[in-house]
Order: C-alpha cells, then structure tokens, then sequence
C-alpha cells in the first residue's frame, strides 16, 4: 500500500467532506483534550492539595500508565474484532463517570491518594482501548490514498491536547479548584461521546475465520508481525526508550517547575501549552520535508533537536521573568520535532500493516513504547527523591537522545523520499 505521491493525493476537501471523519476527528480531538487534561490534574492534585511527595507522585503516575503496558496487546486483539464505535463510545461515557465521581469526591474533601491512584487506573485503561480504537477506525473509515492526510490531521489533534490540554488543566487547578479542574475531563469526555456516537457509516470489521484462532493466538500474530519487520521493530524499539525517559523526566519537571522555579499553576499551565504552537510548526514541515529531504534524515534530525533541547532544562535559574520564555522556547522546539517524529512513525507503520492488523500492531508499538513510561515514572520520582530535582532532569534528558540514536542506525534511518510499499489487503485476520 504505498503512500499516494502528491501529484495523486485527493484534493484537501474531500476528507473534509466526508461527515463520518470529520465526527471521528471531532471525538478524538475531544478524547485527547480529556485524557491529557487529566493526565497532568490528576498528578497537579495530588501534589498541590493532598501534598503528594516525589516518590507518590511517581507512583500515582506510575499507576495511571501501567494499563498500556498490561493491557494493550490484549486490547489490539479484541478491537480488531469489534466495531470501533462502540469501544470509543463506552471508554468515553466510563471515563466521564469517573472523572465526575473524583471531582465530587474532591468537591466533598473525601478525595485521598488511594482513591485519586484507583481513578487514574481506570482513566487509563479506558484510555487504551479508545487510542487503540481510533487508530483503527480511521483505517476502516478513510480511503487508503487519504490516510496520511487523515493521520496528520488525527496527531495534530493528539499533539495539541497533549499541550493545551495540561495547559488548560495547570490553569484550573491554579485559578480555580480541584474539583473544576477534574470535571473539565469529564466534559470533554462527554461531547467525544456524542460526537463519536453519531457516526452513522458502517465500519468493514475484518472477517472472522471459521473457528477462529483465539484471543492470545491474535495477539501472538500482531506480535509475531512487528518483530518479523526491522522497520517495526526499530519503532518499538525507539518508542520505549524515548518514552521511559520521558516519563521520568516529565515526572521530575512536574516538581521542577513548582518547587524549584517557583512557578504558579498558571506559569506551569503556560510552560506546558508551548508545546503546542510547536506542534503545529511540525505538523505543516511533517507534510513538506520528508519529501525534499527523505524520511530518514527528516526524523532522526527533529528527534536529535526536539528531544536534545530538554538539555538546557536543568541548567534554569532566576525568576519567573527569565525561566519561563526559556522553557517557552524549549516547548516550542520540543513540539515540533516530536509532531514531526509522530506523523512519519505513524504513517510508516500504517503503510507496512495489512488492514486485518492495524489495531493488534498498534497495540503493540503501544505496548513496548508506552508500555515503559510506568517504569520511567517511577525512576523519575526515585532519582529526584535520592538526588535532588536537577540532577534527575539531567539523566532524564540524556536519556531521552538514546531514541534517535536507535532510529539512525536503523533501516528507519534509511527511508528516502517515499514509503516502503508495505503488505497490502486485509491480511492477517484469523
């Protein structure tokens, strides 16, 4: 199935036309400003109203991711049978549920840490299912010469929630409440449920086998697929250790901020929405370079810079006034160089999987990458605990370039201006 080249690529109007994507798009956008709202509140309460200590806060975020790490593969399998509309619609109405009893209970002052891990649990593992879910949906439901143009307009959304969404949520709790900052999630969650919902086109749901191979057998294929593919590999590969070391790092700037630049809820709520003009930048290069520079050079370049500017992080001292336009300009850097990785990882990955597959090939990218930021929380808040917030970052941040180091010396390295023309069809189904 190889990329269409521009000169073949739909007019832009055409997938805008079309009423079932610009209903997934809308949820998903939705989804992902709920799950990064509540991704940063959840850890921003427990440490600026129930007083959470470095080792909690690593445990608490540890808690919340640990759902990818246990339950994707099993999630790929499932949804690779199920119409995506209904796994998004039930992770969206579970999560609001959720999300409304933590703010009642922290409206009430009966929210403890307990209860808050308990939640993020949940939150998380309806997570999976709804990221995995989308990811296929949008196969089923796009013509397969729209999809890169489907994706970057998917991971646009993804990348700007994953900025303004802690941004929206460090505001909250800063200006407002708990409670509020809580509920925000749960409102966004809400309107991804009706938008979802009124997707009326029947979904092609791969065809099941007569007697069928089993759940674990599903997951093996998946499994057996990626590993069997060094391009596949080198993104799994890249994708956990940069996600290991970014959730320690991310679980070290979350005190960083706070505690040793004194910024409010409001500066810490800036800081991170810069990452989202960023963003944006990568998403306009991510349709422009690959194809006058080549895939290869295009991703290793924006990773080495994206990931390699967190390094002057640890360095910051002084007021307000000064650190915050620093760590502006290291948002914006950051969020172009990752938005421009995430767009051409996700495009190759999608281009090599045959139809039968995507959601079990997802969830496993998902599970070896995402599936390491448990332990990366949990480092980060032991090495600030054992050695003190900026010597922890500094690790963190060297860590974060052993990712582009991996896809350099990978056949991801190597792509050139096109895709590989991947399997094809609708393969790998039972």
């Amino acid at each position: 199935m190889p990329t269409p080249s521009p000169s073949t690529s739909p007019p832009p109007s055409r997938l805008w036309r079309d009423r079932s994507f610009r209903r997934l798009w809308a949820g998903q956008t939705a989804s992902q400003f709920g799950e990064h709202t509540a991704v940063v509140v959840l850890p921003l309460v427990a440490v600026v109203t129930l007083g959470a200590e470095a080792g909690q806060l690593g445990a608490l975020r540890a808690a919340s991711q640990a759902p990818m790490l246990l339950l994707s593969l099993l999630v790929g399998a499932w949804v690779d049978r199920w119409r995506t509309r209904t796994v998004m619609v039930a992770a969206d109405a579970g999560r609001a549920v959720v999300l409304g009893a933590v703010a009642v209970a922290a409206f009430t002052g009966r929210l403890d840490l307990v209860s808050l891990a308990v939640a993020a649990v949940v939150v998380g593992t309806l997570s999976v299912f709804f990221d995995v879910a989308y990811q296929a949906s949008a196969v089923r439901l796009v013509a397969r010469d729209e999809l890169v143009r489907a994706n970057s307009a998917l991971e646009g959304s993804r990348s700007a929630a994953q900025t303004g969404g802690p941004a929206l949520g460090g505001v909250l709790v800063s200006l407002l409440s708990a409670p509020v900052a809580v509920a925000s999630g749960a409102v966004f969650f809400a309107v991804s449920f009706l938008s979802v919902r009124g997707i009326r086109r029947t979904e092609s749901v791969p065809r099941r086998a007569p007697g069928g191979s089993g759940v674990w057998s599903r997951v093996r294929d998946g499994w057996r697929f990626v590993v069997g593919d060094a391009a596949l590999r080198a993104v799994c590969v890249a994708s956990a250790a940069f996600q290991f070391a970014f959730s320690a790092a991310t679980t070290v700037y979350l005190l960083f901020l706070p505690r040793d630049l004194s910024l409010s809820g409001a500066g810490v709520g800036l800081v991170l929405a810069a990452v989202g003009p960023g963003a944006l930048v990568g998403s306009v290069l991510a349709a422009r370079l690959p194809r006058r520079f080549g895939y290869g050079r295009v991703l290793v370049t924006a990773a080495v810079v994206g990931d390699g500017v967190w390094l002057c992080v640890p360095a910051l001292h002084g007021s307000p006034a000064v650190t915050v336009p620093v760590l502006c300009g290291v948002g914006l850097v950051f969020g172009a160089g990752g938005q421009l990785v995430n767009v051409m990882v996700m495009a190759v990955r999608q281009t090599l999987t045959p139809d039968g597959m995507q959601a079990r090939v997802a969830a496993t990218v998902t599970c070896v990458g995402m599936g390491a930021t448990p332990l990366g929380s949990l480092l980060g808040g032991l090495l600030a605990e054992v050695w003190g917030t900026r010597p922890a970052l500094a690790v963190a941040a060297v860590g974060m370039l052993v990712s582009p180091v991996v896809m350099a010396v990978s056949p991801l390295g190597r792509l050139g201006r096109a895709l590989p023309p991947g399997s094809g069809g609708s393969g790998g189904g039972e």
